[in-house]
């Protein structure tokens, strides 16, 4: 049941993108970030970087299990950096779609810590199936099980979600993960990458 209830969530979120494979026609700054977007870091950190990212993308999965350990404690911790998480569902899209969902519907402080689960079993997908990630990600929601399914029968989370959606779709962005440093796109998702681009704003 809880199953068949993430899986219908995750079709009509995902047929709200209108198909998310299509390029944006003209590349523009990511929305401001507001008290809707789930952020990692202090409000007043001199570099934002927003991150476009799905819970069925493996480079994302990388980003998160192997590097952002360490860019948490370069530029995180230390006040230089706020990290706002986005995200842009990818192929299987109704699965990543339920899953950023159900990390939406979370207690907010445990946003971060259903991302973290979602990302860290996401290779176990095709071996479990989803019911056992979606279990996972439920137990680090910080919400029961009935408090989830009302939260993603309503109509706030699908709209917050298409937001992200478009908000992406109007950047230019194309894959994940994508990141935003300071309103400039870029690709690349290793710690020397992004340092490449965030250290000349910190001088």
């Amino acid at each position: 049941m809880m199953r068949r209830a993430f899986i219908a969530a995750g079709f009509a979120l995902a047929a709200l993108s209108g198909g998310l494979a299509t390029p944006a026609l003209a590349a523009d700054a990511p929305p401001p970030v507001t008290a809707q977007d789930h952020i990692l870091g202090r409000a007043n950190a001199p570099v934002t970087m927003i991150e476009y990212a799905s819970f069925t993308c493996s480079h994302c999965a990388d980003f998160h299990n192997t590097v952002l350990p360490a860019f948490k404690a370069k530029y995180i911790d230390t006040g230089k950096v706020r990290l706002v998480h986005r995200n842009l569902p990818t192929p299987p899209a109704n699965v990543a779609a339920a899953a950023a969902a159900v990390a939406m519907c979370a207690a907010p402080e445990r946003y971060f810590d259903v991302a973290a689960v979602f990302m860290r079993d996401q290779a176990n997908l095709q071996t479990t199936g989803a019911q056992p990630w979606f279990a996972a990600g439920i137990a680090a929601s910080g919400k029961t099980r009935e408090q989830i399914e009302a939260c993603l029968k309503g109509p706030t989370i699908r709209a917050a979600l298409d937001a992200q959606i478009e908000g992406a779709r109007a950047a230019g962005v194309t894959g994940t993960p994508t990141f935003f440093v300071n309103g400039t796109m870029v690709m690349e998702h290793s710690l020397e990458a992004l340092s490449a681009a965030i250290d000349p704003l910190l001088r």
